[in-house]
Order: structure tokens, then sequence, then C-alpha cells
């Protein structure tokens, strides 16, 4: 990645609900350095630059071509297996490809849209804060589950999933409403994982330990496979 391109990623402006964090921040270093002798301004500056990298929401590109299914968010691909969706979507019981996405402390937080579609079901489960790399923090950990319902009528899940710092999970689509692959629709606060429930019969196109960017890498075809003649 080229040094321009990380610098803006680096100083993206910050995702709306940053905003009171920050304020905060910068309260606590204002009123530390000129009311209590300035001990509490450097915690309040590093406070707040934290806050400033962890929200940013950098601008994303999605590929022009439909049919594609496009990486929910940042992180790396901790596992690629076949699973049921949550049942509380209605989706039913046949095992189709989940895509696992762990998401550090140092990754842009921001959920993307993966696919195009109209949102069907939104449903939040509580549950427990294990850590979001292990593979049953998709089942035990609390979640807020989305199916998306494609053009050609299939079915699509995607899962935001809270970790073990992670405390706040926010959702800004909802049920009924028509949404693009690479949108923004929500955000996980401090360290989270988001998963991908691919339609029946679609493979997914990447690996496990890969790196993902939300809204542009590419995690499966919808389209047929080409027969060669």
């Amino acid at each position: 990645m080229a040094l321009g391109q990380s610098l803006q990623i680096v100083l993206a402006p910050p995702h709306p609900a940053g905003r009171p964090f920050l304020l905060i921040g910068v309260a606590v270093a204002v009123l530390g350095g000129l009311l209590l002798g300035g001990w509490l301004f450097w915690p309040g500056l590093i406070f707040t630059l934290f806050c400033l990298y962890f929200f940013r929401d950098p601008k994303r590109v999605a590929p022009a071509r439909e049919g594609l299914v496009l990486a929910p968010a940042d992180g790396h691909v901790v596992s690629i297996v076949q699973a049921v969706p949550p049942a509380e979507l209605g989706l039913g019981p046949a095992l189709r490809w989940r895509v696992a996405i762990f998401l550090s402390v140092m990754d842009v937080h921001v959920n993307r849209v993966p696919v195009d579609g109209t949102v069907t079901r939104i449903a939040y489960r509580h549950g427990k804060y294990l850590s979001a790399n292990l593979d049953k923090a998709s089942v035990d950990n609390e979640r807020n589950a989305i199916a998306i319902r494609l053009t050609d009528g299939r079915d699509l899940a995607v899962v935001q999933i809270a970790g073990l710092v992670a405390r706040r999970i926010l959702c800004d689509i909802r049920e009924g409403e028509a949404v693009q692959a690479g949108d923004r629709f929500g955000i996980i606060r401090f360290g989270s994982r988001t998963d991908v429930y691919l339609p029946e019969g679609v493979r997914a196109l990447v690996a496990e330990g890969q790196t993902m960017i939300g809204g542009e890498t590419v995690l499966a075809d919808l389209a047929p496979p080409r027969i060669a003649l």
C-alpha cells in the first residue's frame, strides 16, 4: 500500500459513533490542563488520539461488477467452514459456507453491506463476550444477525459479533430497507468479529489468514460457474 493511501486511512474522519468518546477525551485534556495542574492533559490527549484512530471511517470503492459478495469488515479471515445460519433469522437448517472475519483493535471497525438486496430480518441476541477469534464466538457471543434477500430470491446473512473487549454493536439499517454492496451499515466498538453466511451452493473465494478490506475485497461470486465447451 502506498504511503499516501496509508495516510488517508489513518487520517480518515471519524464515524459519528465516535463523537461522544472524542468529546470526553477533549474535555478531559482541556479541563485537566487548565484546572487540575495539567496532570490529566496527556491521558486525555492520548485517549482522544486513540479514538480518532479507532473510529476512523475511510472512503471505500466497491467493485463495479454486479453479483459479488464483498467483505463486510476489515480484518483477517479466521475460519471458512460450513455452518447453519443463526436460528433467529429463520433461514433454515441447511449448511452453507460461513466466512468469519476477526477485527483487532487496530482495524477499521465500520461494517459494510456485502451484497445488493433487501433486509428481511434483523435479530439481536444477548450472549457471552468470548475472544472474537475463537470459533465458538459465532454461537456463544452477543450478536446482531441480519438476513438480506438478493434480487434473485436467494438469502445471505451477515452477523455482527461482540468480542472480549467490544460491548456495543450499532446497526443503522432496518428491516425492509433496500441496501447496496459497500454501503456502511454499522460499527462494533473496540474489537469484534463479523461473519458472512453465503447463499446455498456459493463457495468462498478467499482463504483463512487473508486480510480483508471492508467494502472492497471480494468474498464470493454469486454467478454460476461457466462451463467450458
